[in-house]
């Protein structure tokens, strides 16, 4: 069997899907987008696609090396990206050649099913209360939102205090019993996180996610020391290289690599059983489309350290399109006392609906994330 085509769909709100077919009838999909740039990564797949023509598509070991590791130039958000979308419908191939879930190809299941939360409050969080109890009547046992507008290096107390409240009507408006993941977002420094995180403390967060940027992970340490709630972070992380200082440093609880983004299923995987070694949970990061959340999926039912799983249905993104809209079978993601079932068909475990994600195409989109400044004009981070 030989990769013959590579082609790729952008398609609304903000996703890249690729299609890799074989020369025997066997077709994969993956979903290689950095959001905000997909025409950037789009092109870095095309490259990628020149070495990738003629070859086996079951030696995906061998072709994550070469693309990987033949580059002078390797890392980073645009390759492995490329990289992660063309991995996974490589997996989606040879799990299909075998008639089997790719979890099953990877040791087989650790669970029968994987907790999900939703978001709430969008951007710039508001109404989060309500939004919480209606998401919990809908039955998600938790919950992701967002901590904070923008943060200047230093700020005022009344920031602060609109935080805590926002999240202390949250606890108020669903009791005890739900999961509150509280996301920084990368946009609060270092002494204001300090702040922020001593003052959640009485609300009992399921984690903080990013409390600050990945390239100041060394100020983790002086963080958790304000706390004890579990630290999150790692979705603009990429390959194992990436995560092996920050577990080996003992500093963070839960790590969150991108399927999408961090090179693959078999990397997660990798960087999954990196993580359960240092006695840290995995929680993927997946504000994304449909195939993602199936790769997700995919490595979390036979990932013992993975305790819960970010989805996107009706997230403040999905404008326009959500996660269900391109499945010939939306029920493959159903929801049902906050837990979604293993994905039990070949490959990825979806049917995409390939004539939906062609006329979505002749659409596309131009999705940008927005610029933020701080009062002063400077820049702040989104």
């Amino acid at each position: 069997m030989k990769i013959k085509k590579l082609e790729l769909f952008k398609v609304p709100p903000r996703w890249l899907f690729l299609k890799v077919e074989t020369d025997e009838g066997i077709s994969g999909w993956g979903e290689p987008i950095v959001e905000g740039k997909a025409d950037t990564v789009h092109a870095a797949v095309t490259e990628m696609g020149d070495y990738l023509i003629g070859k086996d598509p079951m030696r995906i070991e061998d072709i994550f090396q070469v693309l990987y590791r033949g580059g002078f130039y390797r890392g980073g958000p645009i390759l492995s990206s490329a990289i992660s979308g063309i991995e996974q419908a490589l997996w989606d191939i040879k799990g299909k050649f075998y008639n089997a879930p790719i979890y099953d190809l990877l040791g087989g299941a650790c669970r029968d099913k994987t907790r999900v939360y939703s978001w709430i409050g969008g951007d710039r969080p508001v109404d989060v209360g309500l939004a919480a109890k209606l998401q919990v009547e809908n039955g998600f046992t938790a919950l992701k939102m967002n901590a904070t507008e923008e943060l200047h290096y230093i700020d005022s107390i009344e920031k602060v205090d609109a935080a805590i409240a926002r999240i202390a009507a949250v606890r108020e408006a669903v009791g005890k019993g739900i999961g509150i993941g509280i996301d920084f977002h990368g946009r609060v420094h270092k002494s204001m996180a300090k702040v922020l995180v001593k003052e959640l403390e009485p609300y009992k967060p399921m984690f903080i996610e990013e409390p600050v940027l990945p390239e100041n992970n060394e100020a983790l340490k002086e963080i958790a020391r304000h706390t004890s709630c579990p630290i999150a972070t790692g979705e603009r992380m990429y390959t194992r290289w990436g995560f092996k200082e920050l577990l080996a440093q003992g500093i963070v609880d839960i790590i969150q690599p991108d399927l999408s983004h961090a090179g693959g299923i078999l990397e997660t995987r990798k960087i999954a059983a990196m993580a359960e070694a240092y006695d840290v949970a995995i929680a993927p990061h997946c504000p994304l489309g449909p195939i993602a959340l199936a790769a997700c999926l995919q490595l979390d039912t036979c990932s013992p350290n993975a305790f819960i799983q970010e989805q996107s249905l009706g997230i403040h993104y999905n404008k326009g399109s959500d996660l269900l809209d391109y499945l010939k079978d939306p029920g493959v993601f159903e929801y049902k006392d906050g837990f979604v079932n293993n994905l039990t068909g070949p490959g990825l475990g979806i049917d995409v609906d390939e004539e939906k994600v062609r006329a979505a195409a002749a659409i596309g989109h131009q999705w940008r994330n927005p610029v933020w400044r701080q009062e002063d004009g400077t820049v702040a981070e989104w």
